[in-house]
């Protein structure tokens, strides 16, 4: 019995699309690491003090802690959370992901970026975040507490 010969153009399209549905897997798995490797990078922090402009874990202010989590996947950022928040892609909040940074107003002025933090869990219920608070130092908190709520102002995502 004879096979009839396979269309060279219907093997091109065979593997065109393995190709492209390996490669969408790959770069979904490669995302998901640079992410996890932000906020683990982020939570080896837990317990520094807060100091205004530092950038050790002797002391380091909510900026740093976005500075040297996205350093570890080459991402160079800004150094002030005002310009670290007109960075990457704005983000609504129904669609935050781990990872997304929240950015808020803590001062006088209410539209002011005086804040920053990164997405470390989300469900229907809670966004906990990881920052630098000026009393605790870096810690997680919950964005929809009566505190943070109020002071949000935007969130971006870098990737």
């Amino acid at each position: 019995m004879r096979t009839k010969p396979v269309s060279p153009l219907l093997l091109i399209a065979l593997f065109s699309s393995l190709l492209f549905f390996s490669s969408c897997s790959a770069s979904k798995k490669a995302y998901k690491r640079n992410v996890n490797t932000v906020v683990q990078t982020a939570k080896t922090f837990r317990g520094t003090p807060y100091r205004y402009g530092g950038t050790t874990r002797a002391g380091m202010d909510c900026s740093a802690l976005l500075y040297l989590s996205f350093q570890s996947i080459g991402i160079n950022l800004p150094r002030t959370s005002e310009a670290q928040s007109k960075a990457g892609k704005k983000i609504s909040v129904n669609k935050l992901e781990k990872g997304d940074v929240l950015f808020f107003a803590t001062g006088k002025k209410k539209r002011k970026v005086t804040h920053a933090g990164i997405v470390t869990d989300t469900d229907r219920k809670s966004i906990q975040f990881i920052h630098s608070s000026s009393s605790l130092g870096v810690t997680e908190d919950n964005l929809y507490s009566k505190y943070w709520h109020p002071r949000f102002i935007r969130a971006r995502r870098y990737f």
